[in-house]
């Protein structure tokens, strides 16, 4: 019987919680997923460069990086719906300054900072965290798997309703009715309104400080390593969001495709999710961790070599889309398995501000490598060399809990 199968026949198995928090994770990595498809409009009107829009969403991704373990330790302490309210009004706020821009720092404040930090108090370190709470843990690598699963929908869905409302309504306007949508994130968020004390897994956490988690963290080397890996996969995807899009059309392609393209990676990004939960739970994670990075490697180079036209674009959209966030629900497994639940939200947002920290360096070298080059090459096959480098560092990780031995580890 596969683990999918005995996650849904749990009794236990809280359905409400994770329809709210999929819901949620749809809603805030939809929008910033498709922030692509604003470039060149925006620029047009504007006559910004590439690389003001691209220092815009570096901005954006080191803000989520950076706000991710605050939010998610404020989360562990004060509860996710709490968090969750002030990522709506971020949302709403950055989105709604972006759509009306004055000057080029309208752009870097609204786009680049306050839909940062949204997403960090909105997205998934929030939302997994608080499934954590409330699964067992051999139900938590499979609803790992729906939430991430949930955000490559918003992706899939986002794609083509962002370049519908462009079309229709123009890029400014399509802005605001994105920062408007983001308002309904509070209704949704009641059922996930408990802290690190509540839940059902609760009973299974030791005691211990912030300090100590952070310190325990810190000096484990495995946690180093997922750590030093998952910035890889931040420079990968970051990049692909933010430039794929202006890469299409750069080399002679329809632009047509660019909306197929990012919506196929988000729906074959939901099949890759999902499939990441189950494989996740069966087969070792390191292992499984460093195969998807040597996937990816050998995804751009074929793309990258082979020649290049709208089918090639197509496939490889499906390719990256199957591996695209398949890396999140077994990075987040091992840091529950190491450490327990009880600080998920801060030592999962610590490995993730590493992946947004390769999302800014991903989306603004793209930027400038092409106004210094005219080319995105030298960044693709850069994000070729990072993709082995994240596969040799994943392998040597030990999936276990960390040794304590004061302390019985019921993870």
């Amino acid at each position: 019987m596969s683990t999918a199968t005995v996650s849904r026949s749990e009794p236990g198995f809280p359905w409400l919680i994770i329809a709210s928090g999929c819901l949620i994770a749809a809603l805030t990595f939809g929008p910033r997923s498709a922030m692509g498809f604003f470039q060149l409009p925006m620029l047009a009107d504007t006559g910004w460069s590439r690389a003001d829009f691209g220092l815009a969403m570096a901005i954006q991704n080191l803000m989520w990086g950076l706000g991710q373990p605050f939010f998610g330790a404020l989360a562990d302490k004060k509860g996710t719906w709490r968090v969750l309210v002030l990522s709506a009004i971020l949302y709403a706020a950055g989105l709604f300054l972006m759509a009306t821009p004055q000057s080029v720092w309208y752009l870097h404040l609204g786009g680049g900072l306050l839909v940062g930090l949204a997403i960090a108090s909105g997205s998934f370190g929030i939302v997994l965290a608080a499934f954590a709470r409330n699964v067992t843990a051999e139900q938590r690598s499979f609803a790992f798997g729906l939430g991430t699963a949930a955000g490559s929908a918003g992706m899939f869905i986002f794609a083509p309703f962002s370049q519908m409302l462009i079309d229709a309504l123009g890029w400014s306007d399509s802005l605001l009715v994105m920062s408007a949508m983001m308002l309904i994130v509070p209704i949704l968020a009641i059922p996930l309104r408990g802290n690190s004390d509540s839940g059902t897994q609760k009973h299974s956490d030791v005691e211990q400080s912030i300090g100590a988690a952070l310190r325990e963290a810190f000096g484990h080397q495995s946690y180093l390593l997922l750590t030093a890996g998952f910035f890889v996969c931040g420079f990968q995807v970051a990049f692909i969001t933010a430039h794929f899009p202006a890469y299409i059309g750069d080399i002679g392609i329809d632009a047509s495709y660019a909306v197929i393209a990012i919506a196929l990676i988000g729906f074959f990004n939901i099949i890759g999710s999902l499939s990441s939960g189950v494989i996740g739970q069966k087969y070792s994670k390191p292992v499984f961790l460093a195969l998807i990075y040597i996937g990816r490697s050998i995804a751009v180079t074929a793309f990258l070599l082979l020649p290049q036209s709208g089918t090639s674009v197509i496939i490889f959209s499906i390719v990256m889309g199957l591996l695209w966030l398949s890396t999140v629900p077994p990075t987040n497994s091992l840091v529950a398995i190491m450490f327990g639940t009880r600080y998920l939200g801060m030592l999962g947002g610590i490995v993730f501000l590493s992946h947004q920290i390769g999302s800014f360096l991903g989306v603004w070298m793209g930027g400038f490598m092409y106004d210094q080059f005219g080319s995105y090459d030298s960044v693709w096959w850069l994000g070729v060399a990072l993709g082995l480098f994240a596969a040799a560092v994943h392998w040597p990780i030990k999936e276990r809990p960390v040794a304590r031995p004061a302390l019985a580890a019921a993870e």
